[in-house]
């Protein structure tokens, strides 16, 4: 079975950035598919990675999120049914949430971090990954995107 990258952070659900790769690294690691460098950021193997994060914030259980993301449907009907029954997303919550993970390594307690996975990828000298999320997009192949506002 070949390895396969799950989407990027930037993927937003219901306006909610990341939730789409959370589903998709659960989907990849039960297919075996997930890269075993991945397997330790899981839920909450690292109470620091941003699915730990993600559950924490939002008050969702990651088995929960894991269970029902095994079930199958879009990203949308699964965030759906995780969050249903609550108030509906607070716009302010969305936004804090957004910015928090897309910046998350950018000058914060995070960029020691960052630095690190600069390196140990190869890619010191490059000056477009600023952020986790742009280090998850350069070893993936993608280009970083630039996060504004």
């Amino acid at each position: 079975m070949s390895i396969q990258f799950p989407v990027s952070d930037h993927v937003k659900t219901r306006g909610v950035v990341y939730f789409a790769r959370l589903v998709d690294k659960i989907r990849l690691h039960a297919a075996g598919k997930l890269p075993a460098d991945f397997v330790g950021h899981l839920g909450f193997a690292d109470n620091t990675s941003f699915d730990a994060r993600f559950s924490r914030f939002w008050g969702l259980d990651y088995e929960a999120i894991k269970a029902r993301s095994l079930q199958g449907g879009t990203a949308g009907e699964i965030f759906d049914d995780l969050f249903a029954g609550r108030q509906p997303l607070n716009p302010e919550q969305v936004f804090v949430w957004n910015l928090f993970l897309l910046k998350r390594g950018w000058r914060d307690s995070g960029s020691p971090g960052v630095v690190e996975g600069k390196q140990a990828a190869g890619f010191a000298a490059r000056t477009d990954v600023h952020t986790y999320v742009d280090l998850h997009d350069a070893e993936e192949g993608r280009t970083p995107l630039a996060v504004l506002g």
